[in-house]
């Protein structure tokens, strides 16, 4: 059969064959540390979970509004309200099955053929694949590891062109958990301003920062009067363990969100009704369980950036934010392991997976050479014998 020529254009997600590949060793009974999963785990707070139970019992089972429950499409109004300070009408709210439908939604109706978009690198695997289904071309553009992976403003001249039409920006970020100063994403509001842009700005992990306040991009833009045109792609995945509910959501001008609404209705019609009551519940209801799980993670973040940095040969600057760490292992780069080269961070996931059955996410498929993303949404017994297992690995690494 002959396909579609955009399926050879874009790359499938390699995260997700690293989740798939270590359920499959899972399944037959090998022991694996997996360092790759992108979601909590914690099971959802319960008071959200009765929210759904009650919602089955009292029949909302049916197909909702194309843009959400008007009743959840108000939380989410009222949230950006108290939690971030940027006021929306519940008709500038579109509620889609998981952000990651809601940066495909903006990308559909944004983005036109020939047209480009700035991806700063290291990226979310997603990112230049959006771009690439609406047929657009992603310029990738670099980032400065010591400065929390912020964009490389020279970088970012060298390449400017008047085909590009918008740019995507994720802090803080996968794979890296760098978070961004406000005055880089001001900075960054400007030139998208200047050049009439549409900035997406992707606030996954906006409730797990570490040290300081999160700021949106949108009230960097309306608090320094920059005028840039901004769609909020926000999610309840991370910050109440809900991936598996698949619920997300999406703000911006209204134009813009009522033809990403378009889009959805002819793809997938409505997010599903139980999960969006559920949301309700989770955007109004107690919010201790998002600082319960935040002091957790911030734990864990500590232990295993203190084990990584222990280890010969590896470098981890602390991340601010999200669930993520992202060493350095180039030191590693063009050794050798079981009579084979590793000539890239590929090679060394695939060498630590075989030898020692820890699964962890290669560097180069987020645009990072020579980095490897850790996730420590694990508990602490896990992450320690899972960095005592790499470290055995790398041991038998030859000069």
């Amino acid at each position: 059969m002959r396909l579609a020529n955009r399926v050879n254009n874009i790359n499938p997600s390699f995260t997700l064959q690293m989740v798939t590949k270590a359920a499959d060793m899972i399944s037959q009974g090998i022991d694996v540390i997996n360092f790759s999963v992108g979601e909590p785990d914690f099971n959802t707070p319960k008071h959200i979970r009765d929210a759904a139970k009650n919602a089955i019992d009292q029949g909302y089972t049916k197909y909702t509004a194309g843009k959400g429950m008007i009743e959840l499409r108000e939380a989410i109004c009222t949230k950006l309200k108290r939690e971030n300070g940027i006021s929306y009408k519940p008709s500038d709210v579109l509620v889609s099955n998981g952000e990651k439908q809601s940066l495909y939604n903006a990308c559909q109706a944004i983005f036109n053929p020939e047209e480009s978009v700035v991806v700063f690198s290291p990226y979310w695997v997603s990112f230049p694949e959006f771009v690439k289904m609406a047929d657009a071309k992603p310029i990738l553009v670099n980032t400065i590891p010591e400065n929390n992976f912020e964009p490389d403003f020279s970088d970012l001249e060298s390449k400017l062109n008047s085909n590009i039409k918008g740019v995507i920006i994720n802090s803080p970020s996968n794979p890296t958990g760098g978070v961004w100063s406000n005055a880089a994403i001001v900075e960054l509001l400007k030139v998208a301003k200047k050049h009439n842009w549409v900035v997406i700005s992707d606030e996954c992990y906006e409730r797990l920062i570490y040290d300081g306040e999160f700021v949106s991009a949108e009230k960097l833009n309306q608090e320094h009067n920059i005028g840039a045109t901004v769609v909020t792609c926000m999610s309840l995945s991370k910050t109440y363990a809900m991936t598996g509910w698949r619920i997300g959501y999406a703000v911006g001008p209204n134009e813009i969100i009522n033809a990403m609404s378009k889009i959805q209705g002819q793809a997938t019609s409505c997010a599903n009704s139980i999960g969006q009551k559920a949301g309700i519940a989770a955007l109004l209801g107690d919010q201790s369980c998002v600082e319960e799980m935040k002091r957790s993670f911030l734990n864990r973040r500590d232990l295993i950036l203190e084990l990584l940095n222990d280890i010969p040969g590896i470098k981890c600057a602390k991340p601010n934010g999200a669930f993520y760490v992202f060493p350095d292992f180039s030191t590693y780069l063009n050794r050798t392991a079981n009579n084979k080269l590793l000539k890239d961070t590929f090679d060394i996931s695939g060498y630590i997976l075989d030898s020692v059955q820890v699964v962890t996410v290669p560097g180069d498929g987020f645009g990072a050479v020579g980095h490897i993303r850790f996730s420590y949404a694990t508990n602490r017994k896990i992450i320690k014998e899972g960095i005592d297992r790499l470290r055995r690995a790398l041991d038998m690494i030859e000069e």
